[in-house]
């Protein structure tokens, strides 16, 4: 069974805008899916609409084959949210807070206490615990809130901006739980991101969103094949041969366009042959942030949306 689908998924807000506009994708259990776009690009809508919290205006959407809008309650026994501002009791300890929704989700007391602390352990706030949430910094409200929405061990989970506010040091500690998460416990992840970068080195999949619409769908490699095929072979080299299409960016320092990394050693040879000197040689894949640019910019120039000269990956 597909963990989440969503087939021509429309919300038309009163006043007329719409902000999710026929979004259509599948995902299996397991995976850790980026859903990217600036702010106001309907990320958050569709978690909402996911959540049961909102009802289309058209189309359909299923969680594990649930529909949000009917079943709402059954969706949210499987599920687990983290918003980008953690609300929680300030008045409350962190152990207190995670025990006290421990018990809202059902769960024994002594099975909440036990869960609660290796929650806190894993995300380095074992010594905070016993603090007051009034005294926790944005970040560690933010880990607590990801704890809290880990207790009853959710089969997806919903990510709006997890690393907000947080040092590189506890970015790692959550992303390593992230990723346990779904490689050990196949938990579908749903990770809501403007931070292209930092998508590209935690998710599986990808979805890229500008205003509503899906731009593109699929894995990073799927992503450069369709839009943005081959890559950049960066040289720092003396005596390039003449006939090399290679661009000089600098003294001794050249970069040209290759189709495959196969042709990288034919270039190599060419100049070693001619007499040249090579001191370095790179080979650059576009990024998740270079694709998105490029979808946007063909939508600018074009003057409508680029979703034609993107290939879905097969089965989607």
């Amino acid at each position: 069974m597909l963990a989440i689908a969503l087939e021509e998924l429309t919300k038309t807000y009163p006043g007329g805008k719409q902000a999710v506009r026929q979004v259509s994708l599948s995902l299996e259990e397991g995976e850790v899916f980026g859903f990217l776009g600036p702010n106001g690009a309907g990320k958050t809508t569709t978690v909402k609409l996911l959540t049961g919290m909102l009802r289309p205006s058209a189309g359909s959407c299923r969680v594990f084959g649930l529909d949000p809008a009917a079943e709402p309650e059954k969706v949210h026994a499987l599920s687990g949210v983290v918003t980008e501002h953690a609300q929680m009791y300030d008045n409350l300890s962190g152990m207190q807070n995670l025990c006290f929704y421990a018990s809202l989700f059902g769960i024994p007391e002594a099975e909440g206490k036990r869960r609660a602390a290796a929650l806190l352990r894993q995300l380095d706030l074992e010594e905070a615990g016993e603090r007051k949430l009034g005294a926790y910094s944005t970040g560690m409200r933010q880990k607590l809130s990801l704890a809290r929405a880990m207790l009853p061990g959710p089969k997806v989970l919903f990510l709006d901006e997890p690393t907000s506010g947080l040092d590189p040091e506890s970015t790692q500690a959550v992303n390593r739980m992230i990723q346990e998460t779904a490689q050990e416990m196949g938990t579908t992840v749903f990770l809501c991101t403007h931070q292209l970068r930092y998508a590209q080195e935690i998710c599986t999949r990808y979805g890229l969103l500008e205003e509503g619409r899906l731009l593109a769908f699929g894995t990073l490699d799927g992503l450069r094949a369709s839009v943005l095929p081959g890559a950049t072979l960066h040289i720092c080299a003396e005596g390039m041969p003449d006939g090399l299409m290679a661009r000089q960016t600098g003294k001794r320092t050249y970069e040209m366009s290759v189709n495959t990394e196969e042709e990288v050693p034919a270039v190599v040879r060419r100049i070693v042959e001619a007499g040249g000197a090579v001191y370095s040689v790179a080979l650059k894949h576009p990024s998740l942030e270079d694709i998105y640019f490029a979808l946007t910019g063909k939508k600018e120039e074009n003057g409508h949306e680029p979703c034609d000269a993107v290939a879905h990956e097969k089965g989607f």
